[in-house]
């Protein structure tokens, strides 16, 4: 994995806290992400029926999970471009790309960032490493169900992550529907794996997006909430 400085000193990604905290936690999934998630399958085929997400989540406990790097640069470039108000992440594992997403936000001196992840043991970690990067004041990180945790947000949500269980993208976008500004953005991963049905529904114009997939990691697909007709 390669180094992600570019000028030591410097703001957002380039912090020197920021950049220490990115390396060691892309250097930490490349050395056990494949082994964490042979464990996780093998545990889920001697299961009776598919694992839910909680279970899931517990069997994944020890994978990092990261956004590619590429996509963590685009996520920190959309909130530079787009000075979000709101960004919601869905899926926060160890903060990788909270940190990405929070560096930006810090250097625009604007804005905050709701993250959920349901895995408690993960929760703590993404806090130590947003605390290590010293971005813990622009997060709210919160624990459990993220289909209850983002309901009703007095404000408008300008940009979201969607990088948890793939089953759950829709329903999680159906939660933040409603409070989408007009020209949101939403940055769905893991493109390969996307349920079709969640695929047709940010693919439809009538529906209020426009959207398009971008070949990033194992694929992304990039959306913009123009507004329902």
């Amino acid at each position: 994995m390669s180094d992600l400085s570019v000028a030591p000193g410097s703001a957002g990604l380039d912090d020197p806290a920021v950049r220490a905290v990115l390396n060691r936690l892309y250097a930490q999934a490349e050395r056990g992400d494949k082994g964490a998630m042979r464990r996780a399958y093998d545990s889920a085929a001697k299961l009776a029926a598919p694992p839910t997400p909680a279970e899931a989540s517990s069997l994944c406990a020890d994978a990092l999970l990261p956004v590619d790097p590429h996509t963590g640069r685009l996520l920190y470039t959309l909130v530079r471009m787009l000075r979000p108000g709101l960004v919601v992440e869905f899926g926060t594992s160890f903060g990788t790309s909270t940190v990405q997403i929070a560096a930006g936000l810090r250097e625009n001196g604007r804005g905050r960032l709701v993250t959920t992840e349901l895995d408690a043991s993960k929760v703590r970690k993404a806090r130590e490493n947003l605390a290590e990067s010293g971005l813990d004041d622009l997060v709210d990180v919160r624990e459990g169900d993220a289909l209850e945790l983002l309901r009703g947000f007095g404000e408008p949500v300008d940009l979201v992550l969607l990088d948890g269980w793939k089953e759950l993208y829709l329903p999680v976008l159906d939660v933040l529907e409603p409070a989408l500004a007009p020209g949101a953005v939403i940055v769905s991963d893991n493109l390969s794996m996307l349920p079709p049905e969640y695929l047709e529904r940010i693919r439809d114009r009538a529906r209020g997006y426009v959207s398009l997939d971008l070949p990033l990691g194992d694929g992304i697909e990039l959306t913009t909430w123009t507004g329902a007709s």
